[in-house]
């Protein structure tokens, strides 16, 4: 009888440890993780988050089908929760807890791409950047709006956006906004090789000041990206010779209204920094960010003795470009000819 009684004890023993670990094995290696109510593989880790939180959010937002289970692995594997990585990270349907913990401790987060192009002012580049950072917009702009903080990048209010080169560039999706900027002052110095900083000294320009004329030239041939050197070498020829530069974009930068199709003498009047009739040299800052080829139009000018250009009739994109006045109010009237028979009128 007693040994009926040790074995149905053993037995019984044997049977719960085999429950215990099976149940184990089960919360640490079978599938937790669904994508089935999710419209986003992508589960987001923000820099202040705390294990609470991350569980939280991985539960409320459908990633996870146990919570309890999951807190349990990562209870148990050292480096997770008090080590977090921010970022965004890829989950796979099916994953277990084990992976899923396994993931985060490793940090291996995915990118995020940023594009930023077609920016004319700091409010705009700031939404581009924060639209696919953690970053909020206004950090963004409190730091390019800040004298002191720009003024460590060698900037002032004015031209600290030529600090930024438009292109795509991959971030850590928890990327603070003083890191973006950061990262932007790498970029700036890889893309100011001694090369072109040699042909910004030839043309007695600074670098902020390239980037200046080069955003008056992409205003002025936003179609034909070929003929930016030849509009770059027209004012070149202008600041030379000391003429106002009267671009017309600068005008409707200055009166901040972008709806302008055509620039009327009354525009002319606007008192601003930015109206290049009424003020001789370039304006205090850039129009827009210049792309690298309309930067590299401007130090790889076409050299010629042009002084005045004004759009083809046929609207095609290109200029006309003339060497005195006389011939320069022949295409010009030609052009506003045509905008009238277009009946664009403002």
């Amino acid at each position: 009888m007693f040994k009926k009684v040790i074995i149905s004890l053993f037995l019984i023993a044997a049977f719960v440890g085999a429950y215990i670990a099976y149940d184990m094995y089960q919360q640490v290696y079978q599938p937790n993780v669904t994508l089935e109510n999710s419209t986003d593989k992508y589960f987001y880790v923000s820099s202040d988050s705390q294990f609470d939180d991350i569980v939280h959010n991985l539960y409320e937002k459908g990633y996870i089908i146990n919570r309890e289970s999951f807190e349990f692995v990562a209870e148990k594997k050292a480096g997770f929760k008090n080590n977090i990585h921010p970022g965004r990270y890829l989950l796979e349907d099916g994953m277990s807890n084990n992976e899923l913990v396994d993931l985060f401790r490793s940090g291996e987060t995915v990118p995020v791409k940023v594009t930023f192009n077609n920016v004319r002012t700091k409010a705009d580049l700031a939404g581009k950047l924060s639209r696919n950072l953690e970053c909020d917009s206004l950090e963004v702009l409190d730091l390019i709006n800040s004298p002191e903080f720009v003024a460590k990048y060698g900037f002032n209010q004015k031209t600290i956006l030529t600090l930024f080169l438009p292109n795509t560039y991959q971030f850590n999706w928890a990327t603070t906004a003083e890191e973006a900027i950061k990262r932007m002052a790498t970029e700036y110095k890889t893309f100011w090789t001694a090369e072109r900083k040699a042909k910004a000294s030839k043309l007695n320009l600074s670098q902020s000041e390239v980037a200046i004329l080069a955003s008056i030239v992409q205003a002025e041939q936003t179609v034909h990206s070929d003929e930016r050197p030849k509009v770059a070498g027209l004012y070149i020829n202008r600041l030379r010779i000391g003429m106002a530069l009267q671009s017309d974009p600068t005008l409707v930068y200055g009166l901040g209204d972008f709806t302008i199709r055509r620039v009327l003498n009354k525009h002319k009047e606007v008192d601003s920094p930015y109206n290049t009739y009424r003020h001789k040299g370039l304006p205090p800052g850039p129009i827009n960010l210049p792309n690298i080829k309309s930067l590299d139009a401007v130090l790889n000018y076409e050299s010629h003795k042009y002084l005045y250009m004004c759009a083809k009739e046929d609207f095609s994109g290109y200029h006309n470009f003339a060497k005195n006045y006389n011939q320069h109010l022949i295409y010009a009237r030609k052009y506003q000819r045509e905008l009238n028979k277009r009946k664009i009128y403002n």
